[in-house]
C-alpha cells in the first residue's frame, strides 16, 4: 500500500491527529496532569479526522446559524 493510498483513505485521521498531537504538546509543557487534555484533543482531532474521511456531515451546522443569527440581528441595523 502506497502513501498515496493511505493518504487518500485516511487523510483527515492522520491530519486530526497530527493537529490534535501538535496542540496537545504545546499544552503539556505545563505539566503532567494535562496528559488527560492531551488525550482528549487528540481524540477530538481524530474524530473530526474520522468524519471528514467518510463525509459525514459537520457537527455543526454553520449557514443555518448565520441565517439564525442575521434574522435575529435584522432589527438591530
Amino acid at each position: 500500500m502506497s502513501w498515496k493510498e493511505v493518504w487518500g483513505s485516511h487523510g483527515g485521521r492522520i491530519a486530526g491527529v497530527t493537529f490534535g498531537i501538535f496542540l496537545g504538546l504545546i499544552y503539556l509543557i505545563s505539566g503532567f496532569w494535562d496528559m488527560l487534555f492531551f488525550a482528549l484533543v487528540v481524540f477530538i482531532g481524530y474524530t473530526l479526522g474520522k468524519r471528514k474521511d467518510h463525509a459525514q456531515a459537520p457537527l455543526f451546522q454553520w449557514q443555518e446559524f448565520v441565517q439564525w443569527l442575521s434574522g435575529r440581528w435584522r432589527p438591530f441595523k
